[in-house]
């Protein structure tokens, strides 16, 4: 029998970072949509780029209704946060599928409410992004969408001189031209739960077309890129991680996560999920054990707690280090250093956003025009 809300699900895991098929997706999409709403949904492309929007027109001849009412329905959807809407090639405006990790499931806390609606969400996300669903919506490509930047005083001269320029928040928030501050989703959805974490919460960083996004939608509010830049400093001395897309340029956005809450450090922390099975990690924290004084402090700092002191010296955990840099400012002899991971010397990260997501539709299969057959699993998770 047709189910609209079946034949969506299928739909959004062909996305390029698509929703694992479980059940309780598809109790969060009957949640959120009507019938009809599903059914128009599957018509808008999956494999594509977040943020490339396509226009009302482009879908109207094969939904076969008319179109004033199906902008009305997209426009709905994305003033629900349902859809993602922006710009078209064409400079018309256009709408496009949430995508896993961008706008699926963050446009539920970003705006940082507490309503009983987002305290609902807060539990039910939760049920579906287990441990087996966020390491199939990561894991599944080679290329990682995200990459950790270490802070700006975190690696030496020279260090910097053969990482620049895609390793610096300095250059990234340079190269925006639109900037918007959110709510962070993950530390959102642990205030909503009542288990709240020492952590600032609004320092989630959108560029460009995103941010144009979130502050057309009431979702984050404007800000400068003065105002960035202080975010940037203020949450690296919280002890917060920067990670922004894995990309050289044309960046869409920067978090600052914890180990407390993050779905990336936090599993990592919990040792939930390999390190590399969710993330790009360039770096690797090294000690100089002539001047170490083994005083622990970057042991306290690490938020994935991979540095313990051994006969006086800090230690690491390469299998989980994630070359954040964290510690680096707080070592007082100088010993704590980062080096560039031995395997990742001749890796660059892709030159834009557009090129990343092409090269993580090629790694899923999901770069050929024509649909390929999605088989319904079972559920479960």
């Amino acid at each position: 029998m047709h189910n609209a809300y079946e034949d969506l699900a299928i739909h959004l895991s062909t996305l390029g970072m698509g929703l694992p098929y479980r059940e309780e997706l598809l109790g969060i999409l009957r949640e959120h949509l009507t019938p009809e709403e599903a059914e128009v949904l599957v018509l808008l492309p999956t494999r594509v780029a977040p943020f490339r929007p396509v226009s009302v027109d482009e879908i109207a001849d094969q939904a076969g209704i008319p179109r004033q009412k199906l902008a009305g329905m997209f426009e709905s959807l994305a003033e629900r946060g349902m859809l993602f809407s922006g710009k078209t090639e064409e400079g018309g405006k256009g709408y496009a599928l949430q995508q896993v990790g961008f706008g699926f499931p963050q446009t539920f806390f970003w705006k940082g409410e507490d309503t009983p609606h987002a305290r609902h969400m807060a539990n039910i996300i939760p049920r579906y992004f287990g441990r087996e669903v966020t390491a199939e919506a990561w894991g599944a490509s080679q290329t990682k969408p995200y990459r950790y930047i270490p802070p700006h005083d975190a690696m030496d001269h020279d260090t910097m001189q053969a990482v620049l320029p895609f390793n610096s928040m300095e250059k990234v928030l340079q190269q925006a031209k639109t900037f918007a501050v959110a709510h962070c989703p993950c530390r959102m959805m642990m205030v909503l739960r009542d288990r709240p974490c020492e952590h600032p919460l609004e320092n989630c960083l959108k560029f460009d077309e995103l941010a144009e996004y979130l502050i057309e939608r009431g979702l984050g509010r404007a800000i400068t890129r003065e105002e960035a830049f202080q975010i940037v400093k203020e949450s690296a001395e919280a002890g917060l991680v920067h990670f922004v897309d894995n990309a050289v340029g044309d960046i869409k956005h920067n978090c600052n996560c914890c180990g407390c809450a993050c779905w990336n450090v936090g599993s990592i922390r919990r040792r939930k999920i390999p390190r590399d099975v969710l993330m790009a990690t360039y770096f690797m924290r090294d000690t100089d054990e002539k001047i170490c004084s083994g005083c622990g402090d970057c042991v306290k700092i690490c938020p994935v707690a991979a540095l313990t002191v051994e006969d006086g010296t800090a230690a690491v955990d390469e299998e989980w280090c994630i070359g954040c840099g964290v510690c680096v400012p707080r070592c007082s002899t100088g010993a704590a250093k980062l080096k560039l991971r031995a395997d990742k010397v001749d890796h660059m990260p892709p030159a834009d956003f557009e090129k990343l997501h092409q090269r993580i539709l090629m790694e899923k299969g999901l770069d050929r025009p024509d649909p390929m057959p999605v088989p319904r699993p079972g559920g479960g998770g």
